[in-house]
């Protein structure tokens, strides 16, 4: 395993920082404590909070579009690539929580990068949705409301984040069993 370099470590515990109290709330001095380092010293690892938040965040964003795209190049059934969707998600749920509490719950502060983040988005929700749609157009899913099934699978997917800490010893192939099975089972024909 690579040993986390200081500015690594810096951004995983601002992402702590970030779930507990919000973006907003932490300050630099908060970090520093935290860090157990003078908050000028932070400045030889990182510019500034707000490139802290971006690094948290759009690493993850980006992470979701890579796994989208391998999901969208394999001519795999809709159910497989809802399932692959499912996989993915519980992955970067369970490898970091804090980041995706700070995707979820303070994109909206990345300034300058909001841009680049809400066309990641978009993109990311456009082909899940495209995805659904060709379900149902192969009779693969029940003909259900596309916007229902898209605003019900991530808004479970999306808040994973919240979950995950409360159990004790999760098992990544256990909940991407019964994630599938919820989410999945109701709307596949």
């Amino acid at each position: 395993m690579k040993k986390e370099t200081r500015k690594e470590e810096i951004i995983r515990v601002a992402a702590q920082l970030f779930k507990q109290k919000g973006y907003s709330a932490v300050t630099m001095r908060d970090l520093a404590k935290a860090m157990d380092m003078q908050a000028a010293s932070l400045y030889n690892h990182i510019n500034s909070k707000q490139a802290i938040l971006q690094d948290i965040i759009l690493e993850i964003a980006e992470a979701f579009t890579e796994g989208m795209n391998v999901v969208i190049s394999e001519s795999n059934s809709s159910v497989e690539k809802l399932n692959a969707l499912i996989a993915l998600h519980v992955r970067i749920a369970i490898n970091n929580p804090e980041g995706l509490a700070a995707l979820n719950t303070d994109w909206m502060h990345l300034e300058e990068k909001l841009d680049y983040y809400l066309q990641l988005r978009n993109d990311y929700e456009n082909n899940f949705r495209a995805i659904i749609v060709e379900g149902i157009k192969n009779d693969e899913l029940k003909p259900v409301d596309v916007e229902v099934i898209l605003f019900s699978m991530l808004s479970t997917l999306r808040s994973l984040y919240l979950w995950i800490p409360k159990k004790d010893a999760i098992k990544r192939q256990q909940l991407l069993e019964d994630l599938t099975t919820v989410l999945i089972q109701g709307i596949n024909k």
